[in-house]
């Protein structure tokens, strides 16, 4: 059974509206709303995800169940959603998978 974040990023998937990767992320001039992580990236791509947040100014989300299972896609460690309305509701609807990155 999925959860409600995992619906939300299948809409995403099939909007279009979601970046797979960190070399997708980086070309994306504007117009990301949500960068999520997967737990089991590597510490590169963690500081990646934090130069991503802070570049766009957009809220992190640790993805602790395996976000390449969420996006259905093998390797996949960071994506950065595009739509403001679907980054709103995964943002609201993050449960104990999912984890609001905050900066200590």
């Amino acid at each position: 059974m999925t959860g409600k974040v995992e619906t939300y990023l299948g809409f995403c998937l099939r909007a279009r509206k979601i970046a797979l990767g960190s070399g997708s992320i980086d070309v994306l001039k504007k117009g990301v709303y949500l960068i999520i992580v997967c737990s089991t990236a590597s510490e590169n791509t963690f500081s990646l995800a934090l130069k991503f947040k802070n570049r766009y100014s957009c809220p992190l989300i640790i993805c602790k169940v395996g976000l390449e299972n969420a996006v259905h896609r093998a390797g996949c460690k960071i994506a950065a959603v595009r739509d403001y309305e679907l980054a709103k509701a995964i943002c609201a609807n993050a449960d104990g998978d999912y984890e609001l990155y905050t900066e200590r």
